[in-house]
């Protein structure tokens, strides 16, 4: 009895023990956070949630707002990150096909890298510019808009909004540059001013009169519209909000940039496919009268293009939007075959993500929308799953560390030690990811802040603080 008794004691003095040290732990957190955080004038008129947890333990150490919901901004590729990573395999499929006789019948997957020049192999390019006579898109898949729920309408301009599709090319964005050619200043000024723009589709509005090869009826051709201004001393480049009407302004500036979205519609996607493969392109409802018939679409063929990693990681470092919409629907389309965003995250949280310690508000794949509404403590649910699914080799190359990326200028050491993913909107900051202690412990945390009056710059500073700290002491 004795010993029994002595053996109940013992334990009890491990549980005070190992009780009053995370309560000492914790508290020592929540006083840097005071310090480094509550009281930084940057964040002390908004709002900021915090958890960490530590995997080793199966604890977390550390909560304040944990539970409670913030605009997370692109934290939100975090999730569609995971989508993919489950879904999409280690090759992504550039699209379905079929043969039919002479004909080629394909039906898109939504793959961002075709005609991308980040990616200079080009397998459904090289594809079917050896196959087929025509060319048929089935576009009956694509159950989404071109523009997420809350995104601001009036970013549309600009290149981080490229609209989504089923059928990308060149990432949906037309490049324009200024440059001097034969084209003379019809002002005073002896240099000539004009410009160049990929895809060449959108170069004049005479350009489709000049191909050798027969343009479908279906397709109209003057859709696209150029207005010319006078020579100034700066180089812009303006479309229309619903039509591929740019209107440019030239300049004497040599090699300037513009990167406008193009209205990337069924329509102008058969025209650049048809400008790039010179061949006939159609769609299938005009081919068959219709649907493509169940018989043909049942044989569908995957061709693929590019290792998914290859997304995923520029998707992370730079905050690509456009590739993490993209790669969102991607997942959607293995999962129940359509192209939608709505459904594809309806059954992720049905699925896969249905434990999740507070149900998100997710409504976009990037995280554009102010509409999202995540907590961060679903956030250190959402790595911990990851690592638990995934290699951590596999994490640390898909997400950027310090002096990377989004990251270039932050936790920059010898030895990587955070990987995380950022946030960033109007008065919204946010960081979520994975932290190695000196003691070699893996961390996971969620930092996000809202609502405050400042730029981002001095909100992620006092964030960089608080966590060296964390890594310093944990």
């Amino acid at each position: 009895m004795k010993r029994i008794l002595s053996i109940n004691y013992f334990l009890l003095i491990i549980f005070y023990s190992f009780f009053h040290y995370s309560c000492s732990v914790s508290k020592q957190i929540n006083k840097q956070a005071r310090q480094y955080l509550f009281s930084d004038t940057a964040i002390q008129h908004g709002h900021i949630g915090i958890s960490i947890f530590d995997p080793s333990t199966g604890k977390y150490i550390y909560h304040h707002n944990a539970d409670k919901y913030f605009i997370p901004a692109s934290n939100t590729k975090l999730f569609s990150m995971y989508a993919a990573m489950k879904y999409l395999g280690d090759s992504l499929e550039a699209a379905q096909y079929s043969i039919l006789g002479e004909d080629i019948v394909i039906e898109p997957t939504g793959d961002p890298s075709f005609l991308n020049s980040e990616f200079t192999n080009q397998p459904l390019l090289s594809f079917l510019k050896q196959n087929g006579k025509t060319i048929v898109i089935n576009w009956g898949n694509f159950l989404d808009e071109n523009w997420g729920k809350g995104w601001a309408w009036n970013d549309y301009p600009y290149y981080y909004m490229a609209e989504k599709s089923a059928m990308p090319m060149y990432g949906n964005i037309a490049k324009f540059y200024s440059i001097d050619d034969s084209v003379r200043a019809t002002i005073n000024h002896s240099k000539p001013a004009s410009y160049i723009v990929q895809p060449s589709l959108f170069s004049n509005p005479a350009y489709w009169s000049s191909q050798k090869f027969q343009i479908p009826n279906e397709i109209v051709t003057d859709f696209v519209r150029l207005n010319s201004a006078q020579p100034k001393t700066y180089f812009s480049v303006k479309k229309d909000l619903n039509e591929n009407i740019f209107n440019i302004s030239l300049s004497y500036q040599k090699e300037k940039l513009q990167e406008v979205p193009f209205t990337a519609d069924a329509q102008t996607t058969m025209l650049l496919l048809t400008d790039t493969i010179k061949k006939s392109v159609v769609s299938a409802a005009q081919y068959f009268k219709g649907n493509v018939p169940a018989e043909l679409k049942n044989n569908f063929k995957p061709i693929f293009s590019q290792p998914t990693d290859s997304i995923l990681k520029p998707m992370m470092h730079r905050s690509d939007n456009f590739f993490a919409e993209q790669i969102l629907l991607m997942a959607g389309n293995k999962l129940f075959g359509h192209l939608s965003t709505e459904w594809t995250i309806d059954s992720l949280l049905k699925t896969d993500l249905k434990d999740l310690p507070q149900k998100p508000r997710w409504v976009d794949g990037s995280g554009l929308s102010r509409y999202n509404l995540f907590t961060p403590q679903s956030f250190v649910w959402l790595l911990h799953k990851t690592k638990k699914e995934f290699s951590w080799e596999r994490i640390k190359n898909i997400l950027p560390t310090g002096g990377e990326g989004t990251l270039k200028n932050y936790y920059v050491s010898d030895t990587p030690y955070l990987f995380a993913k950022t946030g960033t909107l109007s008065n919204n900051c946010a960081l979520s990811g994975y932290l190695i202690t000196k003691k070699n412990k893996v961390l996971i945390f969620s930092v996000l802040a809202n609502n405050y009056s400042t730029g981002a710059t001095p909100v992620r500073k006092a964030v960089e603080k608080f966590l060296k700290w964390v890594r310093e002491n944990y």
